[in-house]
Order: C-alpha cells, then sequence, then structure tokens
C-alpha cells in the first residue's frame, strides 16, 4: 500500500506539472492570437479593406515600413484618478512631456521645410475674430498648414506617432472608447506676434446658440466619461503665461445654457477664460463640448501647434475619411503606420464588427472584436453581405 501511495503522488505531480506547462503553452499562444489576429482576418483569400471603395488591405498597410518615434524614459500607460476627476471637473487635461525635445525639434524642422506652404487667413470672410477684441490682435491672420500626416516618413512620422503614442492611449481610451477613430484631418495652426486668435465657439450646449449640440457633447454616465469629439492640441512651443493662444472656459461642458455674446468674444467675464501654461511637447486633451478658443499671439516667436479629433468608433463629426473620390483617407497617410496606428484611420463602425483594438502596453499591436462566425455566416445568408 506505503509504494502503491508513492506511485500515486508522483503521478499526481506529474499530471499537475504537465497541466501547469499545459496552461502556460495555451496562455502564450491566446496572447499571440489575440494580438495577431487583427492581421490573419484581413490576410489569406478575402482581404479586409479599409473601405469598400479601397482596394489596398489593412494587412498590406500593416506590412509597411515603421519608423520608430523617440519615447520619454517615463511613460505612463494609464489615465490616473487624478486624471479622471480634473477632466470631469474641467473639460480637458494637460498631458506633460508626450513628446520629447527631440521629437519636437523635428516636428519643427518639418514645418520649417513646409512653411511656404502655409495659408493665412487674410480675408475677412475667413477670419475668426471680431475686430477690437482680446481674440483679434493687432492684423495679422493665422496661417494654418494641412498635410502633415502625407509628408514623407522622415516629416511626418512624429505627427503620426501621436495616432497612437503610448502616453495618449490609455487617455483615448478613456475619454472616447476602444476602437477610438481620428475625425479630423490634422493640421499646424501658426500664428505670429500680433495675429489673431479664435472666438469662443464649442460646447455640449453651443455657447453661441444655447443648444444642445450632440456631436461635441460631453456626458459622464454609469462610471464612463464619453465625449461625442475631442479635441487634441500638441504644443510644439511654449505658451508661458500671457502668451496668448489656446484659451478655455473650464468646466463649460457642464453649462446649461448660452454664453454672454461679450464673453464670446473675450469682452467680458474675462477672469473665467483661462490660457493654460504649457511647454513644447505637452498635449491638451479637450471635450468639444468644453468651450474653447484662442487669445491673439502676444510672444516674438511663432506660437506652433498641431490640432487633431479624435471621435469614438461608431461617430463621425467629420467626413475627410471620405476623400473627394469617395475613397478612405489619401493613400501617402497610409506610409510607415503601425498596426495600432492603422487602426485609428478606419472609418466609424462599432468595435463588434471586426473593429481592431490598440492594445495599452505600448506595443503599437492590435486585437480585433469581432461576433462568433455562425452569426457572420447567417448574416452573409440574410443579408448577402459580410456585415449588415
Amino acid at each position: 500500500a506505503f509504494h502503491c501511495m508513492c506511485w500515486l503522488q508522483g503521478e499526481i505531480k506529474g499530471l499537475l506539472k504537465s497541466l501547469v506547462v499545459g496552461m502556460a503553452l495555451v496562455a502564450r499562444a491566446s496572447s499571440f492570437l489575440r494580438r495577431s489576429s487583427i492581421i490573419d482576418s484581413c490576410g489569406g483569400a478575402t482581404n479586409r479593406v479599409i473601405h469598400p471603395q479601397l482596394s489596398t488591405s489593412f494587412a498590406e498597410h500593416s506590412a509597411m515600413t515603421f519608423s520608430s518615434v523617440s519615447m520619454s524614459s517615463e511613460n505612463t500607460y494609464e489615465m490616473t484618478e487624478d486624471e479622471n476627476y480634473l477632466f470631469d471637473l474641467n473639460g480637458f487635461l494637460i498631458v506633460r512631456n508626450v513628446l520629447s525635445a527631440e521629437d519636437v525639434a523635428a516636428a519643427n524642422r518639418a514645418i520649417d521645410k513646409h512653411q511656404s506652404e502655409m495659408n493665412e487667413r487674410i480675408s475677412k470672410d475667413i477670419r475668426n475674430a471680431k475686430p477690437g477684441t482680446p481674440m483679434y490682435g493687432s492684423g495679422p491672420g493665422r496661417k494654418d498648414l494641412g498635410g502633415v500626416l502625407e509628408w514623407d516618413l522622415e516629416d511626418s512620422k512624429v505627427f503620426k506617432s501621436i495616432l497612437a503614442h503610448p502616453k495618449l492611449v490609455p487617455r483615448f481610451h478613456a475619454l472616447l472608447g476602444k476602437g477610438y477613430r481620428m475625425d479630423h484631418l490634422p493640421y499646424v495652426i501658426a500664428q505670429d506676434k500680433g495675429a489673431e486668435g479664435f472666438h469662443l465657439h464649442g460646447g455640449t450646449v453651443d455657447c453661441s446658440s444655447g443648444r444642445y449640440s450632440p456631436g461635441l457633447a460631453y456626458t459622464y454616465a454609469h462610471g464612463y466619461m464619453i465625449n461625442a469629439l475631442l479635441g487634441c492640441t500638441v504644443m510644439l512651443t511654449d505658451h508661458n503665461a500671457g502668451d496668448g493662444g489656446y484659451c478655455v472656459v473650464p468646466g463649460s461642458h457642464k453649462a446649461n445654457f448660452k454664453m454672454p455674446d461679450k464673453m464670446i468674444h473675450g469682452l467680458a467675464y474675462q477672469e473665467f477664460i483661462r490660457q493654460p501654461e504649457t511647454k513644447a511637447g505637452d498635449v491638451v486633451l479637450f471635450s468639444e463640448g468644453t468651450v474653447h478658443g484662442a487669445l491673439a499671439w502676444n510672444a516674438d516667436r511663432q506660437r506652433r501647434i498641431c490640432l487633431y479629433r479624435f471621435a469614438p468608433a461608431n461617430m463621425a463629426y467629420g467626413r475627410s475619411y471620405f476623400a473627394d473620390d469617395n475613397r478612405t483617407w489619401p493613400t501617402k497617410m497610409y506610409e510607415g503606420l503601425n498596426a495600432a496606428e492603422l487602426a485609428v484611420l478606419e472609418p466609424p463602425f462599432a468595435n463588434r464588427l471586426d473593429r481592431p483594438n490598440i492594445l495599452e502596453d505600448g506595443s503599437g499591436e492590435v486585437y480585433l472584436t469581432t461576433r462568433s462566425e455562425k452569426k457572420k455566416e447567417f448574416d452573409r445568408t440574410v443579408f448577402g453581405t459580410k456585415y449588415f
């Protein structure tokens, strides 16, 4: 009996060891499949296209060469309780040191190369501020520069890194949900000394009309913050106290009434209009439901920012993901993107319909959110198409 018990204990230990090893292998395989599922689901005989009228598949885009952008050694991969509170309180959040000094310098060199392409708002029909107001300045117009994601790889890589930057992805997920997408074409805004800014605008309740704006709205429900549209301002120059530039009315994303007309132009209640102090490399995330604008620029150096707007997976405000030929984003925009950055360029549709979601580990990898094959096959039978 003693020998039998010893033999039985040995067998049990062996089985347990095999079980542990097996579970580890399954976990590793599951992790691999989860990370690679976006490529697997797009490859093979049936390529998934970015848009029905675009023939290039997500898998083909994913195979392109990616040039890495330097990251700070102090990356954080979560949105803290403090940040949750401050964003819900104020309607905006400053994320410090997203870009390194090297990245800021590279972005500014790229802008210098394309500075002749800037378009100044000279005509009164396209000015954004009323003469004689704190937003107007001394006369020069604001300068806008588009195409930053379509420049060659060296010039565009810092701008492309914002799409799924490891320091921003957790904040995007918290403020927009998984599967977030780029909604507007990003562009550089430049102001020389004395150049106009932008009168206050936006609001969950539109600050001018007093009407509810579902396309811009901020909502908190059941433990989640929901932003219909999120602004993302990448600071490429310092904004010190009194310099001007981006300004905001903290807490206005929860306002229920229209703003006094004089306040919209900075002529009244200026104590409630705040110009945050930021450094080059910082990023300001703000709900478009928060009333914001820009003050005239007072510093001798040229002000430079790059403005992006992002939306939840199945929501859209802009329509630039349909280019002029009814295809998707401009082809050059896809060059050099990793899987996570490509995922942000997906058109609006729900997560459960094969939408790639970005991992928060900074790897630049994605996993696919999908339905069961049985349900998908049933839809093909009913509708004759892959998706309903």
